[in-house]
């Protein structure tokens, strides 16, 4: 295999898989999304390995070195924050590295909304409030599917994960209370979960967004709009001493 896509995890070093951070310290070439991936990841790689920011990079100039690196039998961690199926732009470079048969894995890493959540200490879907989680981001300079506008998602009410969005915050809680979410509907943000500077906001749709600006938070933030947040709800039927299953008889 000649070039691993990693996780990164959301920040924490200690937050990468097992897996990554062996490529990582194996790989000859290392190539980090630098504008999101903690430079403290940088010590697992191994001392002599070439080291690219990929923030400086151009598509081409990514692929150019993934293909220089494979043409001298080295090996290439490209590292991306999160996991890089959500919004990491990996499939550009998969299709390019395809055409050039370089062969490549991907290693899946914990996501930025997962970190928010152990943040935030949030089970997105706890029974009779929501069973259902919603990864999104608000239309910007990428473009969103009409029907996958936030004013469209918000009807269903589910708890929701918005990235990419908090610089227009205002934007994005009237597309979320014009679709159907009330007013007092709780809503949190979270800047650089699991980072030491990690920060927390918590408050409701209509008063959130004056709320962050006040902590000047305008960037590598996620948005979690949830019922979830703050709600009664049912206990999990797994857990209930009536409800049998393969493992537990009903008592």
């Amino acid at each position: 295999m000649n070039v691993y896509f990693i996780g990164a995890g959301p920040g924490d070093p200690e937050l990468i898989t097992v897996k990554g951070q062996r490529l990582l310290r194996e790989a000859d070439v290392v190539i980090y999304a630098g504008s999101l991936v903690n430079p403290a990841l940088l010590a697992f790689a191994k001392q002599g390995a070439a080291i690219y920011n990929s923030a400086s990079m151009t598509l081409d100039e990514v692929i150019e070195v993934m293909e220089k690196a494979a043409k001298s039998n080295q090996t290439v961690a490209r590292v991306h924050t999160g996991d890089p199926s959500i919004y990491g732009a990996i499939k550009e470079q998969m299709d390019k590295l395809d055409k050039l048969n370089i062969t490549y894995e991907v290693i899946p890493g914990v996501s930025s909304f997962l970190a928010t959540a152990a943040a935030l200490k949030l089970e997105y879907t706890l029974p009779e409030v929501s069973q259902t989680v919603i990864i999104t981001r608000l239309e910007g300079r990428t473009p969103v599917p009409e029907k996958e506008k936030l004013a469209s998602l918000a009807s269903h009410n589910a708890s929701m994960c918005i990235f990419l969005s908090v610089h227009m915050l205002d934007n994005v809680t009237n597309e979320l209370i014009n679709g159907g979410y009330p007013a007092d509907t709780p809503i949190a943000v979270v800047q650089k979960a699991s980072w030491p500077e990690q920060k927390i906001i918590r408050g409701t749709l209509s008063d959130i967004a004056a709320k962050t600006k006040e902590q000047s938070i305008d960037r590598t933030a996620m948005i979690v709009v949830s019922r979830c947040l703050d709600s009664d709800y049912a206990l999990s039927r797994l857990y209930a001493p009536e409800f049998g299953h393969m493992y537990r008889d009903a008592k």
